[in-house]
């Protein structure tokens, strides 16, 4: 299953966004706080529970120059995916957007696909907000 959230325009260089993204502890802010619980986070990864018990946990996996970076499912998860932030800088701004390719059965993917959608395009205005 695949996922892109809206794409966004963050008054931040690429270089300044990842290396804000890359500290797994400032995730929080790109998150619904009415809709998790128990977030905990180091340096390289965080994990939180989403309305419904399921916990997600968030590993770094890696970056590209400064146009991408790459987060995969810890092992918490239920379910394998990864994250990919994509930046393209704009001049002053870097239009991003986040796209998830995550290894779903369909009968999960009808559960999860819209509130997931909700969640990347959450994070992406959570990011944009953040810079402004």
């Amino acid at each position: 299953m695949k996922i892109n959230s809206e794409k966004v325009n963050v008054k931040a260089n690429p270089e300044t966004i990842i290396a804000f993204l890359q500290d797994a502890n400032n995730l929080i802010h790109l998150l619904p706080q009415d809709n998790i619980s128990d977030f905990k986070s180091t340096n390289e990864e965080c994990s939180f529970k989403v309305q419904g018990g399921i916990t997600i946990s968030l590993v770094e996996d890696g970056i590209e120059g400064t146009e991408k970076l790459f987060l995969k499912s810890g092992e918490k998860s239920p379910f394998p995916f990864r994250l990919t932030i994509n930046l393209n800088p704009q001049g002053e701004t870097t239009e991003g957007f986040i796209h998830f390719d995550g290894e779903v059965n369909m009968f999960l993917k009808m559960m999860v696909e819209k509130p997931l959608t909700n969640l990347f395009n959450y994070m992406s205005d959570k990011l944009q907000e953040h810079y402004s």
